[in-house]
Formats: structure tokens, sequence, C-alpha cells
């Protein structure tokens, strides 16, 4: 089965929605950085590195690429979440 994750964008970056388990169960919790949000139990992986690790090591467990499912917002709460601490996940 082939999963799904929410792309979040606005008009200057976008992230990726991940939960904070799948990064730990990949093997990559702290490998993401400050970069990125995180509320709620999910990692908002922003899209210039941290994206990009996961969909490397999701690739690497699955053998496949993810769906994406992208969605645009002209103002993000994205940006007003806590920022991601790689240690708080060691």
């Amino acid at each position: 089965m082939i999963e799904t994750f929410t792309y979040f964008n606005d008009p200057g970056h976008g992230w990726l929605a991940v939960s904070v388990e799948q990064l730990a169960e990949l093997g990559i919790a702290n490998e993401i950085s400050s970069f990125s949000y995180e509320k709620g139990g999910v990692a908002y992986l922003e899209e210039d590195c941290d994206a990009g690790v996961f969909m490397k090591a999701y690739i690497k467990r699955h053998g496949k690429q993810p769906l994406i499912d992208e969605v645009y917002q002209e103002v993000t709460p994205i940006r007003n979440y806590q920022c991601y601490v790689p240690t708080k996940h060691a």
C-alpha cells in the first residue's frame, strides 16, 4: 500500500507533514534540522533539505516513493509552530 503525505506550501516555502513516530521508525529523527517545525506529533519538514532526507529514507525502506497531496495556503500557520528539536527525539 502506498502512503500519502501532505505537502503544505505558501508563497515562500513548503513543508512535508510526517509523523514524528515515522521519523523515528526510519531512524532519521535526529537528522532533521531545526528549520523544520513540529506540532502535535507531526513534523513539518522543510522542503530544501529535511523533506529530501525523509524521502530518501522512505524509498530505501519501502522501495517506492509515497504519494504527495499538495495543499497551498496563502498564509500558513506552520510558520508559528515550534521548531523541530532533533535532540528531543534521541
